[in-house]
């Protein structure tokens, strides 16, 4: 790939985490500047860059199933909050998150729905968004 190309997969990439993750994300980016800053641009190119900007899903749809896969491997609670948080930021209401996250009960089993949905009461409760039981 030719280095405008290159820039611009990194400007797309930052512009997506910005309008997804707002501050979160920034946070994400700028911890990894000193461990791995070559995993920070690729976080930057690939999933925001790449993925997240491309055509079919709105941002809110994109959240949707990040949200219900961080949900369902059961070992990503870190990214699932900044995920939850995410929902929020690009329209998601409380009931949506907590009716997703309840969804992954069935595929993901119960163990993985709770830690979800303790997740999100952290969340919502940061957010000053109450436990999620109504908007």
């Amino acid at each position: 790939m030719n280095q405008t190309n290159e820039t611009s997969r990194r400007a797309r990439g930052q512009a997506a985490l910005e309008a997804i993750d707002g501050e979160a994300g920034e946070k994400v980016v700028t911890a990894l500047k000193d461990i791995a800053p070559d995993f920070a641009t690729y976080l930057l190119e690939f999933p925001f860059g790449d993925i997240y900007t491309r055509p079919g899903l709105s941002l809110r749809d994109r959240e949707i199933a990040t949200i219900a896969a961080l949900c369902a491997l059961g070992h990503a609670t870190p990214q699932l909050k900044v995920h939850i948080a995410a929902g929020l930021n690009v329209g998601l209401t409380r009931d949506e998150i907590v009716e997703i996250l309840m969804q992954m009960s069935v595929y993901a089993g119960f163990p993985a729905a709770l830690n979800g949905l303790f997740a999100a009461k952290e969340v919502f409760g940061l957010h000053g968004e109450g436990n999620g039981a109504s908007d």
